[in-house]
């Protein structure tokens, strides 16, 4: 695996773990009147699609290991150019819903692309 590849993973790994920290013990209700804490995390959402864009730019093959990579990019096109139609719960749903299995995937992915490379 190219080292900009690692990279790109480990940035998603770093921005899901950092939304992980922003919204622990938070509600809906918190984060929904929290102008801070929703730009923290749209901000981290948004480094996670541009680093699984780079990822399809330079190895797309990659990306089939990582479900839904395209809803997950196109997150990030509306948080950057879509900005004034965000629904907070969507954001919120995302997060309880679907974030750990992403982390969980990426975290494999690397491992595994790791782990093959240093045989």
């Amino acid at each position: 695996m190219k080292d900009d590849i690692r990279a790109y993973l480990d940035d998603v790994l770093r921005a899901g773990r950092a939304i992980k920290a922003f919204v622990a013990g938070r509600t809906f209700d918190d984060y929904s009147s929290d102008e801070l804490l929703r730009s923290g995390v749209e901000r981290k959402l948004g480094i996670i699609g541009e680093s699984l864009n780079r990822i399809k730019r330079d190895e797309p093959e990659l990306l089939q290991e990582i479900p839904d990579h395209r809803d997950i990019i196109s997150l990030r096109n509306i948080l950057v150019h879509g900005y004034d139609t965000i629904d907070d719960r969507i954001v919120w749903s995302i997060i309880e819903e679907e974030l750990d299995a992403l982390l969980d995937d990426v975290g494999t992915l690397l491992q595994q692309k790791t782990t093959k490379q240093e045989q």
